[in-house]
């Protein structure tokens, strides 16, 4: 209480027209009023922080389960292959942000299963150096990477490849390849017998589903090739893959070709940044209509409390000091909506990944299906920067929102106003 007798007169009397307190017809209606303005900015900040988490927990959750498959960078030699691949190894090593590096053979095939025919993404791989660039190795849910040895034609497939075509670790399929032989009846393409020694796990569908490794030594035969196709990086911090890409551009000898994993993924990162700018225009639209129902509300209450603001203008109040009064309604009304707006926000977005499964269990439905969506879970990453950005826009909204109807107070004429009174 005694903070509340140190502050000025205006924010006195704009606190206390902002509490409700025992009242009844006309007054009663704007308390309404403003308590469903100040509930509408609570449901637009809760809405755009939680609708942001998640979309920030799909990109991260998306991303991760990429580089946990993909390099952060892939160098390549323009003519195709990389011979003296253990040389551009030990130049890209030189820089202080790389910590591994790793050939690969990249190539395309077919799974041939009985009647089944599917398309797969090969990758040819050294066992040993492998986790040095990727985490396939710790994905293995069945088999076993080390069994990937050289001249055994051994394959490591993922575990939505495996579900489709119904493999289990031991069996045996046919790879065909496009690189064919050429014979008198004309192009036969390359076919070879793989025993599946492995199942891995990565959680991306589309990699679980198309993506199978095998020794480098087997890729190179099997798509006849001399040397792996490239080299594949990790580096420290993944977000300065381009600028690393771009010091290893300059500091590699040889010509090479390189590409960071931004570069790859480009049109899925970019639809993912647009749709994300889209939904924070769309959603801060609720925010703002909300926050400018508060101007009907200051614009009421100026009108029914006119004899008060005549009182206060005759008793020395300046059109300053009763402009202030209703800023000062109307940015608490917004303070409290934003507050309990973002609590709101906060809660969920740290809690998502209970309350959706609370959801699907009770309404006996799945959000997210395997089979159709990337990952089945709903994610969630908070991040701090978008709830103040968020907050602060709020405010401000409903601060400017409080402009016009307090101008309107301060031109009220004390004698017009006590006229009828």
């Amino acid at each position: 209480m005694s903070i509340l007798k140190n502050l000025p007169f205006e924010w006195l009397v704009g606190l206390r027209y902002t509490r409700s307190g025992k009242r009844s017809g006309r007054n009663s209606f704007i308390s309404f009023i403003s308590l469903i303005s100040m509930a509408g900015i609570a449901l637009g900040v809760t809405a755009l922080i939680v609708v942001l988490s998640v979309m920030n927990g799909f990109q991260k959750e998306v991303r991760d389960r990429m580089l946990s498959v993909l390099a952060h960078i892939e160098v390549f030699d323009p003519i195709g292959a990389l011979p003296d691949w253990q040389q551009a190894a030990r130049e890209a090593l030189m820089h202080k942000e790389v910590k591994g590096a790793a050939p690969f053979v990249f190539g395309q095939a077919m799974v041939a299963r009985g009647d089944s025919l599917r398309g797969v993404v090969v990758r040819g791989i050294i066992p040993q150096e492998e986790p040095k660039v990727s985490d396939v190795a710790k994905q293995i849910k069945r088999g076993s990477f080390n069994d990937l040895q050289p001249g055994q034609f051994n394959i490591v497939i993922g575990s939505e490849m495996a579900r489709i075509l119904r493999l289990q670790v031991g069996n045996k399929f046919a790879l065909i390849a496009p690189q064919g032989q050429i014979t008198p009846a004309g192009v036969l393409p390359r076919m070879k017998q793989f025993t599946i020694v492995g199942i891995f796990e990565a959680g991306h569908f589309e990699f679980d589903s198309t993506m199978a490794f095998m020794h480098l030594k087997d890729a190179q035969t099997m798509f006849q090739i001399d040397a792996p196709s490239g080299l594949r990086l990790r580096i420290e911090d993944m977000h300065r893959a381009p600028l690393v890409a771009k010091d290893l551009a300059h500091s590699m000898t040889g010509g090479v070709f390189i590409r960071d994993w931004s570069k790859q993924n480009r049109t899925w990162f970019a639809a993912v940044q647009t749709e994300k700018r889209m939904m924070s225009i769309i959603l801060m639209l609720i925010i703002a209509v909300a926050a400018f129902n508060l101007v009907s509300t200051l614009v009421m209450t100026v009108t029914e409390k006119q004899a008060d603001i005549a009182i206060l203008r005759t008793l020395g109040a300046s059109p300053r000091s009763i402009m202030k009064i209703f800023i000062v309604q109307g940015a608490v009304a917004g303070l409290l909506g934003t507050a309990v707006g973002v609590g709101l926000g906060v809660l969920i977005s740290l809690n998502i990944d209970v309350i959706v499964p609370f959801i699907e269990r009770m309404l006996g439905v799945q959000f997210l299906p395997k089979e159709i969506y990337v990952i089945n879970k709903m994610p969630s990453d908070l991040r701090w920067a978008d709830v103040f950005t968020i907050g602060g826009a709020s405010v401000v909204m409903a601060f400017f929102a409080t402009i016009y109807p307090s101008w309107s107070a301060s031109r009220v004429k004390p004698a017009e106003a006590l006229r009828y009174e």
